[in-house]
C-alpha cells in the first residue's frame, strides 16, 4: 500500500523556482501525491518566531509523515536556530542518506564513483549546545550515544545488504577522540560482526576525506557521525559533477524529509538559472520511499536521458559536455519531454534498490559497574602554581591530580604557553579513600565556593567496569 499526502516547503531564495519544477516533473508522471502546502523559514522567522516554524504547521508536519523541502534561508545573527537541525532532531530523523554518482563522460570528472553516505543526523556537535564561558573561552559538547551508534550503524550495514552493497566504511577520528569518536568505531566493529558478507573497514575522517576527493571509486557505503557526514557529503557531491545534482533523505522511525544538498542560493533567486536536479533526485529518493516505484524509474530515467543529451543548467555546463544551457523552466520541460525514453549510458549504473522497509534496533547499557573517581572544576581564574598549592589539600576526600589549559596539562609539570581565563582543574579521590559519593563532590564545591573562586563548569569523572569514563590531559 502506498502513501498519498505529503507536505510540501516551497523554501527561500531559488527554492519557490526549483520546487515549482519538481512538481511539475511529479504531476506529468502521474504519482497521484495530494500536496498539503506550509510556510517555513525566512518569513517566519522575520515574524518573530526564532525556530522558523509555527506549531499549526508542525501538526500538518506531524499528520503527512513525509516532507518534500526546499532549501531555506537562516537569518544571520544570533538567536536563531537552523530549522534543519531541528526538524531532523524533533522527527527522529536519525539517518541522513546521500548518495553521490558519478555522470562521466556526460559531468564531471571520474568514471567510477558511486558512493552513499550514511550520516547520523541528531547527534555530536550539531546538538548545538555551546556556552560562552569567559570572556576568552568558549566550549561545545560533542555527544555521541551508545542507542545513536547503534542505530545509525545499523542501518549502514541493512542499507548495504538491501541494496547488494560489498563494503561499509567507518569514519571517525577515533585517534584524537577516543571516548566519543572510539565509542562509534566500537559499535562500528561488534555490529559488523552480524554482517559477514559485507566487508567493513574504517578510516580516520582527514584520510577519508582526501580519499573521496581522489579516488573515489575505492568507496561502497560510508556511515560516519554527524560533523564528518557533512563535510564528506559535500566533497563527495562536488567531486561526482555539481553539489546543485545531490539529493538527500531524511529517515526516521516514523517520519521523512528530502531535500537538495545544497543551500537557498538567495544570490540568483528569481533568475530561472537555478539546476532543480538536487530537488528532484530527493523527491525520486521520496517516490521509493513511498513505494512508487515504478514513477520514480520514470522521473529518474527521464532526468539522466536529459544529462546524457547534453542538455544542462549553467551550473554544470561546460563546452567540452553539455549541448545547450537551459534555464530551470526550460530543463523542466526536457526531462518531461524525456518521459518514456531510457537513457543509454547511465541507466545500469543509476537505478536504485532503496529499500524503503529497513528496521533497526538499538539498546541501553545497564549492566556496567560505575565507580565515582574524582571531578572535573572549570574555573575562571588566571593560573599560577601558587593557586594549584592552595587547592591541592583543600578537601581530605580528594587530592588535586593536575591543572589543564585547553587539554593541555601545565600542573604539576608542563609550561602554560597561552595565557587564557579558564582553567580545568582535576580533583581524583585521596589514595586513602576507599570511595567518593555526590555529597564530597558538594562538599568540595562548596569549599571552592568559599574560596571566592568563579565556578564555570562541574563534570563528574567515572570509570565503567573499571575503565576510565574520561579522557586524559595531553601530557598526563
Amino acid at each position: 500500500m502506498t502513501q498519498n499526502t505529503i507536505t510540501v516547503a516551497y523554501g527561500d531564495g531559488i527554492g519557490p523556482e526549483i520546487m515549482e519544477s519538481v512538481l511539475k516533473i511529479l504531476s506529468h508522471a502521474k504519482t497521484g501525491l495530494q500536496i498539503e502546502t506550509i510556510e517555513i523559514g525566512e518569513k517566519v522567522y522575520k515574524k518573530g518566531f526564532s525556530s522558523g516554524i509555527t506549531d499549526d504547521v508542525w501538526e500538518v508536519i506531524n499528520r503527512n509523515k513525509v516532507l518534500l523541502k526546499a532549501p531555506i534561508t537562516t537569518p544571520l545573527g544570533r538567536g536563531y536556530k537552523s530549522l534543519n537541525v531541528t526538524f531532523r532532531r524533533s522527527l527522529g530523523l536519525f539517518a541522513n542518506i546521500r548518495p553521490a554518482i558519478s555522470y562521466h563522460p556526460f559531468i564531471g570528472t571520474f568514471r567510477d564513483m558511486d558512493i552513499v553516505i550514511i550520516r547520523e543526523n541528531e547527534e555530536d556537535l550539531y546538538s548545538g549546545i555551546e556556552y560562552k564561558l569567559t570572556q576568552n573561552a568558549t566550549m561545545a559538547m560533542k555527544l555521541i550515544s551508545v542507542p545513536g551508534c547503534q542505530r545509525i550503524v545499523r542501518y549502514a550495514f541493512e542499507y548495504a545488504r538491501a541494496n547488494n552493497r560489498k563494503k561499509v566504511t567507518c569514519v571517525t577520528k577515533s585517534n584524537i577522540l577516543k571516548i566519543t569518536d572510539g565509542l562509534f568505531q566500537d559499535v562500528f566493529s561488534q555490529i559488523a560482526l552480524e554482517y559477514p558478507e559485507i566487508q567493513a573497514e574504517h578510516m580516520l575522517a582527514d584520510i577519508a576525506s582526501a580519499r573521496v576527493a581522489s579516488r573515489p571509486e575505492n568507496f561502497d557505503v560510508i556511515v560516519t557521525l554527524n560533523l564528518y557526514g557533512d563535510i564528506l557529503s559535500d566533497i563527495a557531491s562536488e567531486v561526482s559533477g555539481s553539489v546543485g545534482l545531490a539529493g538527500s533523505a531524511n529517515i526516521g522511525k516514523e517520519h521523512a524529509m528530502f531535500e537538495a544538498v545544497h543551500g537557498s542560493a538567495p544570490d540568483i533567486a528569481g533568475k530561472n538559472i537555478a539546476n532543480p536536479s538536487g530537488l528532484l533526485n530527493s523527491a525520486v529518493m521520496m517516490l521509493r520511499y513511498m513505494g512508487h516505484h515504478k514513477e520514480a524509474n520514470q522521473i529518474y530515467n527521464a532526468w539522466l536521458k536529459t544529462i546524457e543529451e547534453g542538455y544542462h543548467t549553467a551550473d554544470i555546463y561546460t563546452d567540452e559536455q553539455s549541448k545547450e544551457k537551459l534555464s530551470t523552466t526550460e530543463f523542466t520541460q526536457a526531462v518531461i519531454g524525456n518521459f518514456g525514453k531510457e537513457p543509454k549510458q547511465l541507466i545500469n549504473q543509476h537505478v536504485s534498490k532503496e529499500n524503503n522497509k529497513i528496521n533497526v534496533t538499538e539498546s541501553i547499557i545497564v549492566d556496567e559497574v560505575i565507580e565515582l573517581v574524582g571531578v572535573d572544576v572549570f574555573l575562571r581564574k588566571s593560573f599560577t602554581p601558587a593557586l594549584a598549592e592552595e587547592l591541592k589539600n583543600l578537601d581530605n576526600a580528594f587530592r588535586l591530580h593536575m591543572v589543564s589549559n585547553r587539554g593541555l596539562l601545565i600542573w604539576p609539570r608542563g609550561a602554560d604557553i597561552c595565557p587564557v581565563d579558564f582553567y580545568r582543574f582535576r580533583f581524583l579521590k585521596a589514595d586513602n579513600v576507599s570511595n567518593i559519593t555526590q555529597d564530597d563532590v558538594l562538599r568540595l564545591i562548596n569549599k571552592i565556593n568559599e574560596l571566592k573562586f568563579e565556578i564555570m563548569s562541574i563534570i563528574n569523572l567515572n570509570t565503567y567496569d573499571d575503565n576510565l569514563g574520561f579522557s586524559l590531559a595531553q601530557g598526563e
